[in-house]
């Protein structure tokens, strides 16, 4: 491990995250996120205790940081482009729902919607345009790209391309995440999640 100085210890000290709603604790802001442009491909199989078997794609996922619409300089925004895939046992009581969670100085890759976490549940989003989200320091929301989808014949696609999410009233570091989710009711439970690498808003 490099040496630090005490400066570049204070430095790091002062761009220190501050602690999400759901009380993940400090973390630097921006580790982990990625650059901007095309973003890894991810993929998640979950069995269930009869065997079967519930998997999530992601594929096609890039972020571009583009200027705020609102120009007001607390404004920070990009445009994210996807496809997910999911599969469930046919005839299955089974769904998929799709976003971002975005987060305001909060480091978004150690954030989950489990474990008791709360987070502001925007309305629906469209597969095209743009949303504006209100987000304060040290606030996190999910941002769905469309509403949740009942998982037919045992497959279900979302696709986006373009979809800008904007974050206001943001004073400091915006990044965001995708995260998928594909929950299964009925004779047995599965619930599988997949999440994507962060990266930084403009």
């Amino acid at each position: 491990m490099s040496k630090m100085s005490n400066s570049g210890l204070r430095r790091l000290a002062g761009a220190a995250a501050i602690a999400a709603a759901a009380a993940v604790g400090m973390a630097s802001l921006g580790a982990g996120t990625a650059a901007a442009g095309p973003l890894p491909n991810g993929s998640k199989v979950t069995t269930g205790i009869d065997g079967e078997k519930v998997t999530i794609k992601r594929a096609g996922e890039s972020a571009y940081p583009v200027p705020s619409q609102a120009n007001n300089g607390l404004g920070r925004a990009a445009e994210v482009s996807g496809t997910i895939v999911a599969t469930a046992p046919k005839g299955a009581d089974a769904t998929l729902v799709s976003g971002y969670i975005v987060g305001c100085q909060v480091n978004v890759g150690g954030l989950s919607l489990g474990g008791g976490a709360t987070f502001d549940l925007t309305g629906a989003l469209a597969l095209s345009g743009s949303l504006s989200l209100p987000l304060t320091p040290g606030q996190a929301a999910f941002v769905p790209v469309a509403d949740a989808k009942t998982i037919k014949g045992g497959q279900a696609i979302i696709q986006y391309k373009r979809l800008q999410i904007e974050v206001q009233k943001c004073g400091g570091y915006a990044t965001a995440r995708a995260y998928s989710q594909v929950e299964v009711k009925g004779d047995f439970y599965i619930k599988s999640t997949l999440y994507g690498a962060p990266f930084s808003l403009n």
